[in-house]
């Protein structure tokens, strides 16, 4: 009888410990679930535990990754060229080299700010008062150009083409112009605001560590002195030194 009780005190025992787990069992369950679900279901509450991700959409992130892939932070180049310009400048103007520098600071794989600085001297040579006299001496220009350039997509044409970066640029430019011309005394200097507008491509070289570019750049300004027909005022210049110049140049550059 003794033996009988006991063992019946111990079933009930067993019993009651095995309800007491199973809520608790349970309860884990339910909240494994329900964390689970939290970690995937973008309409659940905040979860502490996802990872911090500053991008709103995985195309954004992609751009970035790519950019840091394959992108550059900044170039710099030297640049050699020709410079050449139109309407009556080309009469007293001759065509000479010019040589500059550029620095190119890149906001993505498309968009650029760059910044140059050229340089060159040219023959000039004009006459006043009916091919009466002739002045010659040489004229020096120099630029310093703030252009945006924007860098085309070239993954949809043939290979060979893909790897060169075409671009188009356009900007403003503070010019600055001197004579040195035999027969007036001193120096006549005198500078202008103008605008750029162009295009070119460059070329990678050393496993995209440095870079050939071509580059053509037309440059639109007005000297104060295109509306003037005289020289000092008393010398009547046949052709007003009115026009334009273009650069074709050869730029050598530097990734980083």
């Amino acid at each position: 009888m003794k033996t009988t009780a006991r063992s019946l005190t111990y079933s009930l025992l067993i019993l009651l410990a095995l309800g007491l787990s199973l809520p608790s069992k349970s309860l884990a369950q339910s909240d494994h679930k329900s964390y689970l679900i939290s970690q995937v279901d973008a309409d659940e509450a905040y979860d502490p535990f996802t990872d911090y991700s500053e991008f709103e959409e995985e195309s954004d992130e992609e751009a970035d990754i790519n950019f840091f892939r394959n992108g550059r932070f900044f170039t710099i180049g030297l640049a050699g060229g020709m410079r050449g310009f139109t309407g009556n400048f080309a009469d007293a103007y001759s065509s000479a080299p010019t040589f500059g520098i550029f620095l190119t600071y890149f906001f993505d794989l498309r968009l650029a700010m760059s910044l140059g600085f050229q340089t060159g001297d040219h023959a000039v040579k004009f006459s006043v008062n009916n091919q009466a006299k002739t002045y010659e001496g040489n004229v020096s220009i120099t630029a310093v150009n703030f252009d945006l350039k924007y860098y085309m997509n070239t993954q949809n044409v043939t290979r060979g083409l893909a790897d060169l970066n075409p671009y188009i640029l356009g900007g403003l430019g503070q010019f600055y112009r001197t004579y040195t011309i035999a027969g007036l005394d001193g120096f006549s200097r005198d500078s202008t605001m103008g605008f750029d507008i162009g295009a070119g491509l460059e070329i990678p070289l050393m496993r995209k560590k440095a870079y050939l570019g071509l580059q053509g750049t037309y440059h639109y300004v007005n000297f104060s002195d295109e509306n003037k027909s005289y020289v000092d005022g008393t010398e009547k210049l046949d052709k007003n030194l009115t026009g334009d110049f273009y650069n074709f140049l050869v730029i050598l550059g530097m990734n980083f």
